[in-house]
């Protein structure tokens, strides 16, 4: 069985070597993309477009490999979001010689003379992974991303402005390596309603001038918030309950039902560096709120929904965790209405200070088929007095926690 050559071919046929056309000139097969065989049409080779279904390529290359010389013709660098990949997983690394190219990235940067090696690069192509990006713009100052008809640049920049993260510059590289090559940077708002061509990346670089996120630790002092008179989760209640939340690295979606000044919100955010938080605040000031609280601290991955609670949650992404701040007379209605899209082993935590809303959350849950805990917490901090200090009390707080189990009924 003969190796298969996978030959990047960089940003166009005039950056192969003479060892790259010589092995397309003696191949058997040639397989690629429409655009890459049309480059090599005096080729006698047997060829083989390479389309949507990638197992079926996949395929046709292994049922030819065994006794003829294959080549595959690939964009950029075979191995930097490319079929190389997936050829060495599908044939075993043995059968497989990567021949390198430049990489559509390296060209972008060089493009605009800009080192790398600080860069976060990603790809909006197939399987599309909202978190990552949304922790990429969150982390990185200098971002590379290979975009696509689905995901193009205009999409790109609508995504930003519709999350309020303006603090990015856009520069936008089509049909690199081509006579219609054009790099240009844009204002978002401009890039949101333009048409691109493909083939091309975007780099976003953080402006000079951004403002810098203020540092995080949980249970931040409430003051560091945004908020109407005193309507704001506690600094120590907020702890303990982002606690009984069990958030963690997976990419979870967490909803902040009722979210006042969107303390636990920004907090639970910037905890799930991998998953999304949405908010929904019925109040149009304490919305303004959230969003300034979100800006101030960086949490890109805080999405801002106004609505009155129950309704909005239909077109939510479905939650593996919820928190209820704000449900008063109506918190029955909204448990139910969030277990009822609530994700397997997911969790909901609901504070309230009102003591007929304990059984209501107590009750409603158990019924739901979730496992429950109640904790009370009531903090007293210290006030100066002319001599010493004494300690001042806050209402107390009841915290219920229920936890729904893979397979218990809803």
């Amino acid at each position: 069985m003969k190796p298969v050559s996978v030959i990047g071919l960089g940003l166009s046929p005039k950056d192969l070597t003479d060892a790259h056309l010589a092995l397309i000139r003696q191949a058997d097969v040639l397989v690629g993309g429409k655009r890459h065989l049309a480059f090599f049409h005096d080729v006698s080779a047997l060829k083989r477009d390479i389309t949507r279904d990638l197992k079926g390529a996949v395929a046709f290359i292994r049922n030819h490999m065994a006794e003829r010389s294959v080549v595959v013709l690939a964009s950029g660098d075979p191995l930097f979001y490319g079929i190389g990949a997936l050829l060495i997983r599908s044939l075993g690394p043995e059968n497989v010689r990567i021949c390198p190219n430049i990489s559509s990235v390296s060209a972008a940067f060089a493009r605009i003379r800009e080192p790398w090696q600080d860069a976060c690069v990603l790809s909006l192509h197939g399987s599309f992974d909202r978190p990552v990006l949304l922790k990429a713009l969150a982390r990185s100052d200098k971002i590379a991303l290979l975009t696509g008809p689905d995901r193009s640049p205009a999409w790109l920049a609508a995504f930003l402005l519709e999350r309020e993260i303006t603090d990015f510059e856009m520069c936008v590289l089509e049909q690199m390596g081509t006579e219609t090559e054009q790099v240009a940077w844009y204002d978002l708002p401009l890039a949101a309603g333009h048409p691109f061509a493909d083939p091309n990346v975007v780099i976003l670089k953080r402006r000079p001038d951004a403002r810098k996120p203020v540092p995080f630790y949980p249970g931040m002092p409430d003051h560091h918030f945004e908020h109407q008179r005193g309507l704001i989760t506690k600094s120590e209640v907020r702890a303990v309950t982002l606690s009984k939340l069990r958030l963690c690295a997976a990419p979870h979606v967490m909803w902040d039902l009722g979210a006042g000044s969107g303390s636990v919100s920004v907090e639970a955010a910037l905890m799930m560096q991998n998953g999304e938080v949405v908010a929904v605040e019925q109040h149009p000031d304490r919305v303004a709120q959230i969003r300034t609280n979100r800006e101030k601290f960086g949490a890109v991955n805080l999405s801002v929904v106004e609505a009155v609670l129950p309704d909005g949650l239909g077109s939510l992404p479905r939650p593996d965790r919820v928190f209820i701040g704000g449900g008063g007379k109506n918190l029955g209605t909204i448990i139910r209405a969030a277990a009822s899209r609530l994700s397997e082993n997911g969790v909901i935590v609901a504070n309230t200070v009102l003591l007929q809303n304990i059984g209501v959350a107590m009750n409603t849950l158990k019924e739901l088929g979730f496992d429950t805990e109640i904790t009370q917490i009531q903090v007293s901090t210290g006030n100066p007095m002319p001599w010493g200090e004494r300690l001042a009390a806050q209402n107390p707080v009841w915290i219920i926690s229920g936890f729904r189990e893979e397979g218990k009924e809803r």
